[in-house]
């Protein structure tokens, strides 16, 4: 009996240390993802939500809307989609808050493309048709740093070609971001391996 519990052991040590070492690759490309800025023009910026605080963008969203601002009057993108839904109690959904921000700084509400979402599958799925209505192939993804390469993969499972552009202006820094590099690592590991659609439906059965 002696020798089955010691492969059992074996087995299962292996079975630990390829998950250790899938996760911490998975980590590196997060972080070195989150370290890319391109400089391309692409057909359209999507903004990926954050909270709202009562009709406002939360620092985090402003941070973001305020780099679409920049692409759209450096003229890169000709459109921007804001995504974004609210949660119980909430009057305003993020991407309403995130349009009318858009408006209010000089962008026309036909340059503009709401969707909804209670996470980053879901806010893609929220304006993947009418972009591609608009024959929108190409986006410049615009989020936090750390939020990039799941934000990317996400949008290119939806047949788009993305490019990093992520804020510059993020509140959350330095050691703030450990636990959302830790988050989007988990969340990236698990989605590659069974898809973030399926992914995006557990976390939120019957949404």
């Amino acid at each position: 009996m002696l020798l089955p519990i010691k492969l059992l052991i074996k087995v299962l040590a292996a079975i630990v240390g390829v998950i250790v070492i899938y996760f911490a690759i998975t980590g590196v490309q997060v972080w070195l993802t989150s370290r890319e800025h391109s400089t391309a023009s692409a057909d359209a910026a999507i903004v990926l939500g954050a909270a709202e605080y009562n009709g406002r963008p939360s620092p985090d969203l402003q941070a973001r809307l305020d780099q679409a601002l920049a692409l759209f009057r450096a003229r890169r993108v000709p459109l921007v989609a804001v995504t974004g839904g609210k949660i119980a109690g909430d009057v305003f959904t993020e991407a309403g808050v995130s349009a009318r921000y858009l408006r209010a700084h000089g962008i026309p509400a036909a340059d503009i493309v709401v969707g909804w979402g209670s996470d980053t599958y879901q806010n893609v799925s929220s304006v993947a048709p009418p972009l591609k209505a608009r024959s929108v192939s190409s986006m410049l993804v615009v989020t936090d740093p750390f939020h990039e390469d799941r934000a990317m993969a996400i949008v290119s499972t939806f047949g788009f070609s993305p490019q990093p552009v992520p804020t510059a202006t993020s509140p959350i820094t330095g050691a703030a971001t450990v636990p959302y590099f830790l988050k989007e690592t988990v969340a990236v590991g698990i989605g590659r391996l069974i898809g973030y659609g399926t992914l995006s439906s557990a976390s939120h059965p019957g949404s």
